[in-house]
């Protein structure tokens, strides 16, 4: 099997109309209605965990994560994590997350959480949020209701609550 090699890099102003046009084609026009998204409308992206990807000058995959609160606890939302379908399952998505989520760590935040499919984040280390524990302000399948502990013990500390971006 044949290695793809691509580059991870600071997203700039200059690739915002490719990461939109790269979320059309992977999350579609319905993005917009999902409580993940209109979350996201609420705050705005933190630009030091924004990345992209490319190979050669294509970009082929975008991350960005948003502070929100959980009961007044500074946390993110990951997402979108988005892999140009092409280039899907060649470790695009997970070398992005791990850049963005250790930077995350350097500046001191200690959750995040996601809505998505467990056999694929759980790779990364996320987990099913325990029913109830955190309440998002939309409809969601708890089973997608995903969180990482980005140091240890961080979800216990907090009471139930609901999110505020």
């Amino acid at each position: 099997m044949l290695e793809l090699n691509f580059t991870i890099s600071s997203e700039t102003s200059a690739e915002t109309s490719a990461i939109e046009k790269l979320h059309d084609r992977t999350f579609g026009p319905g993005r917009f209605t999902r409580t993940a998204s209109r979350m996201r409308e609420m705050g705005e992206d933190d630009p030091r965990l924004s990345f992209i990807a490319k190979v050669g000058t294509l970009l082929v995959g975008s991350i960005r994560q948003t502070p929100i609160k959980i009961s007044g606890i500074p946390c993110l939302l990951l997402g979108p994590l988005t892999v140009e379908p092409a280039f899907e399952g060649k470790g695009i998505g997970r070398a992005l997350m791990k850049k963005s989520l250790n930077i995350a760590v350097q500046h001191g935040y200690k959750l995040v959480i996601l809505v998505g499919d467990l056999p694929y984040y759980s790779k990364a280390g996320f987990k099913q949020v325990p029913m109830g524990k955190i309440i998002l302000p939309g409809p969601v399948n708890p089973s997608r209701l995903l969180y990482l502990e980005l140091e240890e013990g961080a979800l216990n500390t907090m009471k139930n609550g609901t999110i505020v971006a």
